[in-house]
């Protein structure tokens, strides 16, 4: 045999075939017979002990270290190789990102709303007992995925919001800080605000696209890093016993609206987990992820068979066919915005993928040969602005 089998199950499919001849498994040879009946077709059954584990996440889980020697996909996969719980390793691993100032798309000193606050967003989902917690527009945390994960471990619900997501983390024992903002968070801030121009309001219409444009300005000149702007970090693994789970962390789009929230604390959207399949996770445009469902989306294809980069790619051909609104299309008539999803299954492959292999090129893996950055693989060539 080339892949092993558990022994009970050669055991039992052993001793299901010799009982089909009369015969005890104990027994040396088949009897002769004039006249040999036809073999009842059973499956092969080779189970196979274990999957090799695996850690992907987007450029953040690579890139971020908080001041220490590894990065969220290396703290995640040695807490998995050492038997650690699939969700604890994770949250381990994103907490790196999530208290690394410099990483201004994600917890302490991700960009704030348009009133210069930071609200959090963060979601998780754990495989194994099929349970996920979430909170949005959460203030005062760095760390939003431990308050996700007390919301799955301590709660009956999904998902908490605003003031009641905080006043379950202070219940919890979290610490609750006034500002989470750096002073580089502040300062892009204001250099936004003044953009802007507050103190003399548009139509709701015209002062939308101002404030995008202003932050988009910013993006190009230097000012904000793009991943920063749009900033989440997800991850997601798969054990050697094959359990998987995913956590999404995120501040959500930079200088937005008070109180919204995109899709990264909402299950279908930010990450979709199924213990039996594998796992898919998103950053980019939120609205467009939500109206999809494309985390959802991609572990149903890979229930149906497709690899992982297959899967995560026809998801971004149905977002690419549903943006239909002018506004969001370049001047190509292709969405006018990124959207990058990374998936795992259940046998261990991955992949990383993005509507455009632009901007954010790369995704994280890490493995039994270390954590590496590996190319996403792009849909539509050229980048999403003109």
């Amino acid at each position: 045999m080339t892949e092993k089998m558990h022994r009970r199950e050669f055991v039992r499919t052993s001793a299901a075939g010799l009982a089909f001849w009369g015969q005890s498994p104990t027994m040396p040879t088949m009897p002769t017979m004039p006249t040999m009946p036809t073999m009842p077709t059973m499956p092969t059954m080779i189970v196979p002990r274990s999957v090799k584990p695996v850690v992907v996440s987007d450029d953040s889980g690579f890139r971020y270290k908080n001041g220490g020697r590894e990065c969220c996909v290396e703290k995640a996969f040695s807490r998995i190789v050492e038997g650690a719980d699939v969700l604890d390793a994770l949250v381990s691993g994103v907490n790196i990102v999530e208290n690394d100032p410099e990483e201004s798309g994600v917890g302490y000193g991700g960009l704030p709303n348009e009133d210069g606050i930071v609200q959090l967003d963060s979601a998780c989902m754990h495989g194994p007992t099929k349970r996920a917690g979430g909170v949005a527009a959460l203030e005062g945390v760095r760390t939003p995925s431990l308050v996700a994960k007390a919301v799955l471990e301590q709660t009956d619900h999904h998902l908490l919001v605003g003031k009641g997501a905080q006043d379950f983390a202070r219940r919890m024992g979290f610490t609750i800080e006034n500002d989470l903002n750096t002073e580089k968070s502040r300062r892009l801030w204001l250099e936004w605000k003044r953009r802007v121009d507050p103190e003399h309001y548009l139509d709701p219409k015209k002062r939308a696209e101002a404030g995008l444009r202003a932050g988009l300005d910013m993006v190009r000149e230097g000012l904000i890093d793009t991943n920063h702007f749009w900033g989440t970090i997800h991850c997601n693994a798969v054990t050697p016993k094959g359990d998987i789970a995913a956590v999404t962390s995120t501040s959500g789009l930079s200088f937005k609206i008070s109180g919204r929230a995109g899709d990264s604390p909402i299950l279908g959207a930010g990450l979709y987990v199924d213990n039996e399949v594998g796992a898919a996770g998103s950053t980019g445009r939120g609205e467009a992820n939500l109206y999809n469902l494309s985390s959802f989306f991609i572990v149903e294809e890979l229930r149906r068979g497709r690899h992982p980069k297959d899967a995560g790619l026809e998801a971004l051909r149905r977002v690419r066919a549903n943006t239909v609104e002018k506004r969001l299309l370049n001047s190509r008539g292709e969405p006018a915005f990124n959207l990058r999803f990374f998936i795992t299954n259940k046998k261990g492959e991955y992949a990383g993928v993005a509507m455009y292999a632009a901007e954010e090129l790369t995704y994280a893996v890490c493995t039994e040969n270390g954590a590496r950055s590996l190319p996403l693989e792009g849909l539509i060539t050229g980048a999403p602005t003109d």
